[in-house]
């Protein structure tokens, strides 16, 4: 068919490329276990990480809302991407040409919307930088130089010059092969009752980039004293640029942020390029919107939860930098992370502040922050009369209300202090209000976000995959193993909660998720379901530690659990163990798409859970061991049944009965042989 990649295209881009470091783009990821890394799932909101990535199998799957697959999905769903785009994207990154089947890719009229507009961005930011240095950009590079800015930091951050006409960069862009059409779609252009005409106009550009540092709109600064526009013009929204979503200087900042666990959040571009050359190079800046639930979730992704990280807010210390910074204390229940503010004893800004005092300023402004509950309450207070009763009755109320939101509960005997302090009242009195105000009800608070419920099977028995009939379970908490197995039948019944499976024979087990599984009835042990997981585990994970005919010998009846079953029968369907070859990612790859759909995340989240290996020991003893004692179950099982047919043998015959005991007989001594690799 024309126009696709070829498949072996596909598979050398995907040995070449390293999952974890695509997805720590935008995530980041902490050790988690032998080969597993663990972050904060960027596809749902959650407290606890439980997004998990094996760089040696190549894929991910969150145990929280049930997402997985390989680098190419990732993609797909962080950067809503088709799957030719997510091939075409990382194969640039990797400098590989991609062969199609028709000998050529696609042409331009055929490419998609997305990356045309991806190209666009790219072919206007290299036209603003061109025209920075152009004769009629002098007016900007004065500007620039005039806030400490020379032209190598101008290069750096990729500033530019938008010509002051009506059609300079539209017409630029339709020499470039781009039609109007997609130069509005990018929020390039605007339309009059003439055609198109540009956007930005006489003013200085930043390029604003996703955190793969690709341009996705614009931020401009006005210039000239007839320009009537505002000061800053941002690109509008596009399928692109969602200014709630970006922050500006985030591809720059990434790397020291995962690195200090620090976010430093100022409030605009020549505010962030200060910072990063003043050597504050965890700051960033949302672009022409107030600070939002949205920005929360980025940053929370990049510092990974961890309650020792840092978010410091700048502001301006006039009015409304006081707003901002309220605004701001609205979304601190949301951060795991510590909140502080910096706000600069003479009201100046990072970049007047870098002008006027230096770089060494800026960075003792951010060293010597002060915690955002402090800022509030001192602002709470600060809009009464404390000369009077009852200013000072009023600013402990208003003092109170901050102080019931305040998580670290080992906090409020410091804060206490430190209201009444400034208010001049008891201690008693302060205590008393913030009581008083824990008991009502609060209108306006920001409360706490509450954990994403978790369906999570790290631990417990895999989840029983949905009968064919009933779909897979979505939605929060329902991302994996809240549907009765196959054979079960799901009419009628809500979904299992969180720890609960139901086989094929209608028998409900309930389990701990933890690896001690100890509450689980008869008739499968969890000691059982334990050894049935881990040997399906190390099938996929590391197959070239695993006896290939040992295992590929077991009978359908050795893993009692249906989903298990189901799972093994999928193992079969790719060739078997034996057929896995020696790169872990293409047998995980076969397993995956020779089982049901219904079936592929719970194999995905047996490809990524940590083995429980004690450390020290080796994987191929683990593999070894437990394929030992999952063998014994069956053999167990046989003898069990070899057992009840010899007390149901006719007495009078003696050959019938010497041929079973002579099975037992051999039985037993594999079992014996087998109790010497577990």
């Amino acid at each position: 068919m024309a126009g696709l990649i070829k498949r072996e295209d596909i598979d050398e881009l995907r040995t070449r490329t390293r999952i974890d470091e695509v997805i720590g783009e935008f995530v980041t990821l902490k050790t988690a276990g032998i080969g597993s890394l663990k972050g904060l799932c960027p596809f749902h909101d959650e407290k606890t990480p439980s997004f998990t990535v094996r760089p040696q199998v190549g894929m991910y799957h969150c145990f929280g809302c049930g997402e997985s697959g390989d680098v190419f999905t990732f993609l797909q769903k962080v950067e809503q991407l088709s799957f030719v785009e997510a091939v075409e994207t990382l194969a640039g990154k990797a400098g590989m040409h991609l062969r199609y089947e028709d000998g050529k890719g696609p042409d331009r009229e055929q490419a998609s919307r997305r990356q045309r507009l991806l190209e666009m961005h790219e072919v206007a930011q290299r036209f603003f930088t061109q025209a920075l240095e152009s004769e009629a950009g002098r007016i900007g590079r004065e500007f620039l130089t005039g806030r400490g800015f020379p032209a190598e930091s101008s290069r750096e951050f990729g500033i530019g010059f938008a010509p002051k006409s009506w059609d300079a960069l539209t017409s630029h862009l339709g020499r470039a092969g781009f039609t109007e059409e997609e130069i509005l779609a990018g929020g390039l252009a605007s339309e009059g009752g003439r055609g198109i005409y540009d956007r930005f106009r006489g003013r200085v550009i930043w390029p604003i980039k996703d955190m793969t540092a690709r341009t996705i709109g614009f931020g401009a600064r006005r210039l000239y004293e007839d320009d009537k526009g505002p000061k800053y013009l941002n690109t509008p929204e596009t399928a692109l640029y969602h200014k709630n979503q970006v922050l500006y200087g985030l591809d720059l900042a990434k790397k020291s942020i995962a690195k200090t666990k620090r976010v430093v959040v100022v409030e605009g571009y020549t505010d962030v390029m200060a910072a990063h050359l003043a050597g504050v190079d965890q700051a960033v800046a949302t672009c022409g919107t107030a600070f939002g639930t949205e920005h929360v979730k980025i940053i929370r992704r990049l510092l990974g939860d961890d309650p020792t990280g840092q978010v410091i807010f700048t502001f301006d210390g006039d009015a409304a930098g006081q707003k901002a910074a309220l605004k701001a204390f609205e979304f601190e229940n949301l951060f795991t992370a510590q909140t502080f503010v910096a706000v600069e004893a003479d009201g100046l800004d990072p970049c007047d502040l870098r002008m006027q005092k230096g770089d060494a300023a800026l960075r003792e402004l951010i060293d010597e922050c002060k915690p955002l509950f402090e800022f509030v309450i001192t602002t709470a207070i600060a809009r009464f009369d404390l000369d009077t009763v009852e200013g000072r009755i009023s600013a402990v109320k208003a003092a109170a209300e901050v102080l019931t939101g305040i998580r670290d509960r080992n906090s409020l005997t410091h804060y206490y202090r430190f209201v009444a302090g400034r208010i001049g009242v008891d201690i008693d009195e302060v205590e008393a209000a913030v009581r008083t105000a824990q008991r009502q009800p609060k209108q306006n608070r920001q409360t706490a976000e509450a954990p994403a419920q978790q369906t999570n099977f790290r631990n417990g028995p895999p989840p029983a995959p949905p009968a064919p009939d009933s779909g897979p379970a979505s939605g929060p908490g329902q991302g994996a193993g809240t549907v009765p197995a196959s054979g079960g039948d799901a009419r009628g019944a809500g979904p299992a909660s969180a720890g609960e499976i139901t086989d094929d024979r209608g028998i409900e087990y309930v389990y701990e998720e933890r690896p001690d599984v100890s509450n689980l009835s008869a008739p499968i042990s969890p000691a059982r379901l334990k050894t049935e997981k881990g040997v399906l585990m190390v099938a996929l994970q590391h197959p070239e530690a695993v006896n290939a005919k040992l295992f590929d010998s077991l009978s359908a009846k050795a893993f009692e659990h249906p989903g298990y079953r189901r799972i093994q029968e999928a193992i079969k369907a790719a060739g078997g163990l034996g057929s896995a070859g020696p790169v872990q990612s293409k047998w995980a790859e076969r397993v995956l798409e020779a089982s049901a759909e219904d079936l592929k995340p719970y194999i995905a989240q047996l490809i990524v859970t940590p083995l429980p290996i004690i450390e020290g020991t080796g994987i191929e003893p683990f593999a070894r061991g437990i394929v030992a004692r999952l063998f014994d179950y069956d053999l167990e099982r046989i003898a069990k049944e070899l057992h009840s047919r010899l007390q149901r043998q006719d007495t009078s015959d003696g050959a019938g009965q010497a041929a079973l005991l002579g099975q037992l007989q051999t039985l037993e001594q594999h079992r014996a042989r087998l109790k010497l690799l577990m």
